[in-house]
């Protein structure tokens, strides 16, 4: 697939939904660090990108018969937020466990909300029941190529954004950013390394790409509630994971609170744990990086308040 056309093609159809996010010079974490900051993207989180993306390719039809999606709250919201502007009902099935404050987001946007499953993998699987049963189309948080180029136009703009770039860290969940941004960045430049950050405690694209397969990973609770869970079986991202990411790295509970930490003390900006993830991976490796002109993606800000206390609090009894 041409995912430089594809990508620019998604860029320039989504435009006037979402918000070019500028990148931020980040000092103190190197003199060539840039932040994205998608933490200042409509909704709070880059997952309104891919959702706008998906919904503005369905035929006319089925926007007429309505979405159903799963998410553990980010891209439930872009997906409501898309379907509210585009006038397409829409219903967004969350994990038991799903946090609060992002299930509230997603009803402020006008969706219908069902929690259903502990995990994301059954969350996913009964909202693609459901949608079959009523004639709606699923919107996959990452196993869908329009997804994919949705995200990919964060890649699209730091491009444009940062001269010379030679790496940018990203947190992974289900690899639908990953995938969008790397193969975007590939295309440009085969030799931008491309960094997946992942929190060691929901591990499941680090030990699928280990194992050279999709695997069912045992994943437990973790401050980067957005990409926490498994892989769906066939997913798409899986392949493309394997072809743009060059490194894998796994970060601790602790490492994400100090890194969420430092970046409201440093540059005053609210970002939830998964773009602490992003942070504290590059923040493990950075040595190797300071003659490299790097972006760090902060995915997004939507982290409840009783988290953030804990956070602030710090330490690690308090995780």
């Amino acid at each position: 697939m041409d995912f430089q056309t594809a990508i620019q093609s998604a860029a320039d159809r989504i435009r006037l939904h979402i918000r070019r996010t500028p990148v931020e010079p980040a000092p103190t974490l190197g003199p060539n660090v840039w932040l994205k900051c998608e933490n200042m993207q409509v909704t709070g989180s880059f997952k309104i990108r891919g959702a706008t993306n998906a919904l503005l390719s369905l035929p006319t039809e089925a926007r007429a018969a309505g979405v159903v999606t799963a998410s553990s709250g980010n891209h439930g919201a872009g997906v409501a937020r898309a379907a509210n502007q585009l006038g397409v009902d829409a219903t967004v099935f969350v994990p038991t466990h799903a946090d609060n404050a992002k299930v509230e987001a997603i009803q402020r946007n006008g969706a219908n909300v069902e929690r259903v499953g502990d995990d994301c993998v059954q969350t996913e699987a009964h909202a693609r029941s459901v949608g079959a049963s009523q004639g709606k189309t699923y919107i996959s948080p990452y196993n869908d190529i329009q997804i994919i180029c949705g995200q990919g136009t964060i890649g699209h703009e730091i491009y444009q954004q940062i001269p010379e770039l030679d790496a940018v860290f990203i947190a992974v969940g289900g690899g639908g950013l990953i995938s969008g941004v790397g193969s975007y960045l590939k295309a440009m430049n085969p030799d931008i390394e491309i960094v997946a950050c992942s929190p060691a405690a929901s591990p499941a694209i680090h030990e699928c790409l280990d194992a050279e397969q999709i695997i069912d990973v045992e994943c437990h609770d973790t401050l980067s509630d957005a990409t926490a869970g498994g892989v769906e079986p066939g997913s798409i991202t899986f392949e493309l994971c394997q072809q743009v990411i060059d490194r894998s790295l796994l970060v601790s509970e602790s490492d994400i609170a100090t890194a969420v930490r430092d970046i409201i003390s440093t540059h005053h900006m609210l970002i939830e744990g998964a773009a602490g993830v992003a942070v504290a991976g590059y923040q493990q490796v950075a040595e190797e990086f300071k003659n490299k002109n790097v972006a760090i993606i902060l995915c997004g800000a939507n982290i409840g308040i009783e988290k953030l206390e804990k956070v602030l609090i710090g330490g690690n009894d308090h995780l």
